[in-house]
């Protein structure tokens, strides 16, 4: 039996270029599971082990890994930074019991940790803080401090003080102990001296000591009444104390150092084990009944529960379908049958795997807490969960933001189309921010993702993973359409050709609803002019309906529709009836009711120097954007703006011309708002055009 008190099961997560995937790299060498360090920027990192991964530099899709630190045993996944991978830390995230936040120690907190932090917060994952590249130019430890504070609104309990700064960045004081640790210049991790700090930084240390000790004993009513008295607690209940403020993320440990020069991951490490949770310390997952109700029991950590284990990530290598499972409970052997609660059809478990990014240790079982691979699942997608067959139950599922950009393509040699589909299928159940639609009325294959570098990549690994060579079409943005009036209205459906007739007639009005309602359906019907049994039917056919909006056919959005009244002819009414009553009423009264086409809008973050600041924020404007705010840094200027997706098509190539190649920036999604008229009328004149081409 495994002590589940040893198990830490965390993910590294941060901003693009933070050094997550350097951080790993050391983590792995310093544990022993690897013996040579490889370099994101020679492509040659364990954990990204793509071709696209390499040649990029960037981290794509979540990599797990295993290893083990002072007794320890590490479950670790290394998570994309890029804005257009967040799916993959979000679920990530959902399966961590702990996290590593990594930060940059001249960008500080950029845009795309508070996306992660703010995941991290729903998922109420417990964290340590590494503020990495601390011999970079422009590095300042207590700046990133602060902007932990001011921006992320987190409490970072500061647990060591650099000596040293940018390329003068020797090592670390460790604050409990009042001990140095200073490394050699060889590079070697484990070359390194504990001493006592250096002279000028005492008074420091003390200070800051102070503050790690108050805000320590703030958990322990005891410990902070001997703290009042004048007496110091001990080393063992000062760790105690951070222990438990960590887990009920009261604040989180922050450590500093540099990954790529081999200073400072030994304590960031030390943290992982003393302060972040194990697995039976996390709160339980909660399970849910089949329409997705919280039932009022919990997955508890235990190998001698039922079995529930939770699809997190589905990977498609050499050996076939992989797919990664967090066991929240029981024990999963070989050879065993499983429920899968999604499907209502049982598996059978073949060959289980522990990962170490792309190469695999077998085993002949696996227990609650561990996350491990499965060989060759067929109908198994992420978000599902498996369960002992007799004892069934789903883990709350997770919810994954519909795309915002999509493009057409089609397969350069007419042959390829069944291989195109079968790629594309493999691709849709590894990554389920990705889909995939068939235009039916020119038969174009619609690839749905993120943002372009996401649709980039999946262009790319349909060429070389799949070995389909694609056309593809420009960009297209995710439209949607509303409406901006109130208008009560009637449809009567009459069909009679000899036999029984079709007869429907509703009275109802349509309304605009709030933002990000959707659609929402009620009747307020009385005295039974629309029987209650057909009521679900006129819901059904105005909810078949929202997909295509009178405008320019884009998905309707955020509507009320009241059914109010109407009749019905004792032989010839049906459901069909009244669902083509309420099909057709759509098509009748939406165009009268004001409709109105909206765009998305952009969460763009832009980091310039200081003298291209006047142009970038010129070529902002010129894109419809609006400027939210400036913050000067250190190294240039950070500009923060909302601006429409359509103009943001080909950004990063504009922006590196005007800043000679050092901007950079990011955007999310942000929500939806209506689009100025002559937008508007372009957005559908190229539609009635494209239409009438095919």
């Amino acid at each position: 039996m495994t002590d589940l008190s040893l198990y830490r099961n965390i993910g590294i997560f941060a901003h693009v270029d933070a050094g997550k995937t350097t951080t790993t790299e050391r983590i792995l060498k310093l544990t022993g599971k690897i013996h040579k360090i490889g370099e994101v920027h020679d492509g040659a990192a364990t954990t990204d082990f793509m071709e696209q991964e390499q040649e990029r530099g960037i981290t794509i899709q979540s990599a797990a890994t295993s290893c083990e630190w002072d007794g320890h045993r590490l479950n670790i996944i290394d998570t994309p930074g890029h804005v257009d991978f967040t799916i993959e830390v979000y679920r990530s995230l959902k399966v961590l019991d702990g996290g590593i936040g990594v930060f940059c120690g001249s960008g500080g907190v950029e845009p795309q940790s508070e996306t992660n932090w703010r995941y991290a917060n729903d998922s109420e994952v417990a964290r340590v803080i590494y503020i990495n590249k601390l011999d970079r130019l422009g590095a300042d430890f207590y700046r990133v401090v602060k902007q932990v504070e001011d921006v992320l609104g987190a409490r970072p309990l500061v647990m060591n003080l650099p000596i040293g700064t940018e390329e003068n960045f020797v090592g670390v004081v460790d604050l409990l102990t009042r001990k140095a640790w200073i490394w050699d210049d060889s590079g070697d991790p484990l070359k390194y001296t504990i001493q006592e700090p250096p002279a000028e930084l005492v008074d420091l240390v003390e200070e800051w000591r102070e503050k790690l000790i108050e805000t320590a004993v703030e958990q322990d009513d005891d410990a902070m009444e001997k703290y009042l008295d004048g007496v110091e607690p001990d080393l063992a209940t000062i760790k105690n104390c951070i222990r438990k403020g960590t887990i009920n993320l009261a604040f989180f440990p922050t450590y500093g150092g540099s990954s790529f020069k081999n200073k400072g991951v030994q304590l960031v490490l030390n943290g992982v084990v003393d302060y972040l949770p194990n697995p039976t310390e996390v709160k339980p997952q909660p399970e849910v009944d089949l329409e997705g109700k919280e039932t009022g029991t919990f997955a508890i950590v235990d190998p001698a529960k039922p079995l529930r284990a939770l699809a997190f990530k589905i990977m498609d290598d050499r050996f076939g379908a992989l797919t990664f499972l967090r066991i929240y409970s029981g024990r999963l052997e070989k050879g065993t049958t499983v429920l899968n609660t999604f499907t209502g059809k049982t598996e059978r478990i073949g060959r289980i795997v522990e990962m170490h990014a792309n190469s695999r240790e077998e085993r002949d079982s696996a227990q609650a807490g561990d996350i491990v691979a499965v060989i060759g699942m067929k109908n198994v997608q992420t978000g599902h969960t498996l369960c002992d067959p007799d004892k069934p139950a789903t883990l709350e599922p997770m919810v994954f933001p519909d795309p915002v950009i999509s493009i057409a393509i089609s397969p350069k040699d007419k042959g390829s189309n069944e291989k195109m589909g079968i790629a594309l299928g493999k691709m849709i159940q590894e990554d389920p921010s990705f889909r995939v639609e068939t235009d039916q009325e020119s038969g174009e294959v619609i690839i749905k993702g993120m943002g372009e570098l996401h649709l980039d990549i999946k262009v790319d690994i349909l060429k070389r993973t799949h070995g389909v060579e694609v056309n593809v079409g420009k960009p297209q943005v995710a439209y949607r359409e509303t409406i901006t009036q109130r208008i009560e209205d009637s449809y009567t459906h009459k069909k009679q050709s000899g036999g029984s007739g079709q007869y429907a007639k509703i009275d109802y009005i349509i309304e605009p609803g709030e933002p990000g309602s959707g659609f929402v359906f009620e009747s307020s019907v009385t005295g039974g002019n629309v029987p209650r049994e057909y009521w679900p039917a006129v819901e059904k056919g105005f909810k078949a309906s929202v997909d295509k909006g009178v405008l320019a056919g884009f998905p309707c959005l955020d509507f009320k529709v009241n059914l109010t009244d109407g009749s019905f002819h004792a032989v010839d009414s049906s459901s069909i009836a009244f669902e083509i009553a309420a099909r057709a009423a759509y098509r009748q009264t939406l165009p009268k009711a004001g409709p109105q086409l909206l765009e998305p809008i952009m969460k763009v973050d832009v980091f310039t120097p200081d003298n291209h600041v006047g142009d970038v924020i010129g070529d902002l404007n010129r894109r419809r954007g609006m400027i939210k705010s400036q913050d000067p840094g250190v190294t240039g200027v950070r500009i923060k703006a909302d601006v429409p997706l359509s103009d943001m098509f080909g950004y990063i190539g504009d922006l590196r011309t005007m800043t000679s190649g050092r901007g950079q920036f990011s955007m999310e999604f942000s929500h939806y708002t209506p689009c100025p008229r002559n937008v508007a009328e372009e957005v559908i004149k190229e539609v009635k055009e494209r239409n009438k081409d095919k």
